[in-house]
């Protein structure tokens, strides 16, 4: 089986520079040109299942991504950005200045980061593991997962077999980079990685 998963498109947020985290902002035109060039990037596989985070601008990339085929959607909470807490809306250069010692855990010690109302980076990793195993037991050939960026790191990290300490060496990929796994029950084997070929300006 392959295990294809990307990042939402971009968002007016994302354009804003401020941090979304379990809050939504809309697409942006580019953000939806993306998924529409993913969608035509992979128009020559056929997926069994398209699985996305419940969040919006998760589930519009997916929707968009599907077109008109009937390909069903599965929602899973598993697949959820990172829950940031009171930062959740705010500008990164706001939280820099406003609390530079958790910001700097939060990017660069995340073993030692506690967040301030949200989510830890332990229960991110397990929740992500969580649906790992769910995935590799199905009976499918090609499944896509449409889901967040720092969700994303922690899927790479899992695949690579990296620990919470090397996390920060995993970028944060643009939206609808594309990555692409060969699954099975026994191990999960990275193939592609934050493929971005696709992605044309508008």
């Amino acid at each position: 089986m392959k295990l294809y998963f990307a990042r939402h498109g971009t968002t007016k947020w994302n354009d804003d520079g401020r941090l979304q985290g379990r809050k939504d902002s809309d697409l942006t035109e580019e953000g939806i040109y993306r998924a529409i060039q993913l969608r035509s990037k992979l128009a020559h596989v056929n997926f069994d299942f398209v699985y996305s985070s419940p969040q919006n601008r998760a589930l519009e990339t997916a929707k968009i991504f599907i077109g008109n085929k009937d390909t069903k959607i599965i929602t899973h909470e598993s697949l959820s950005e990172i829950g940031l807490g009171i930062w959740e809306g705010m500008k990164v250069s706001k939280i820099e200045s406003d609390f530079p010692k958790e910001y700097h855990s939060y990017k660069y010690n995340p073993e030692n980061y506690k967040p301030l109302g949200g989510e830890s980076f332990e229960d991110l990793f397990m929740r992500v593991q969580l649906f790992l195993d769910e995935i590799k037991i199905l009976d499918a050939e090609n499944i896509m997962v449409i889901t967040h960026g720092v969700t994303i790191k922690a899927l790479l990290a899992i695949i690579k077999g990296l620990s919470l300490k090397e996390f920060p060496n995993i970028p944060v990929y643009t939206g609808t980079a594309l990555n692409i796994c060969e699954c099975s029950k026994d191990k999960i084997e990275l193939l592609i990685e934050g493929d971005t070929s696709h992605i044309h300006d508008l």
